[in-house]
């Protein structure tokens, strides 16, 4: 069975940092593209970053830049995203995604998602 398991939510003070894991198991992710989503209460999920096969190369939702970063370990079939300067309107649930795609600058996500993981931001 394919799981996708996120963990690292909380409560945290604006300004704060966190970093969330996504554990995948039942088959390796190393040949997906990986990403993060997240959708805060009374809107649609949004895409947050996601990150090449190889761990390389990474794109960011203008929100986000420069503040959080997605990084991968192949070998743990496992990705992260380090949040650093949170602000209360990153307060949303986090989802991962395995097999996001590229299409027309759109990221969109893939078959497999994880449960979500809370992150609340307090101002």
């Amino acid at each position: 069975q394919v799981q996708l398991v996120e963990s690292g939510g909380g409560l945290v003070q604006a300004g704060g940092s966190l970093r969330l894991s996504c554990a995948a198991s039942g088959r390796t992710f190393s040949g997906d593209r990986m990403g993060w989503f997240r959708q805060a209460p009374g809107k649609e999920r949004e895409f947050v970053a996601t990150i090449s096969m190889n761990g390389l190369y990474s794109y960011y939702a203008d929100s986000v830049k420069g503040r959080f970063t997605i990084f991968r370990d192949n070998a743990q079939n496992t990705v992260y995203l380090r949040m650093n300067s949170l602000k209360p309107e990153d307060t949303a649930v986090y989802y991962c995604n395995a097999g996001v795609t590229n299409y027309n600058g759109r990221q969109n996500p893939g078959n497999y998602w994880g449960q979500g993981t809370q992150v609340t931001v307090s101002s």
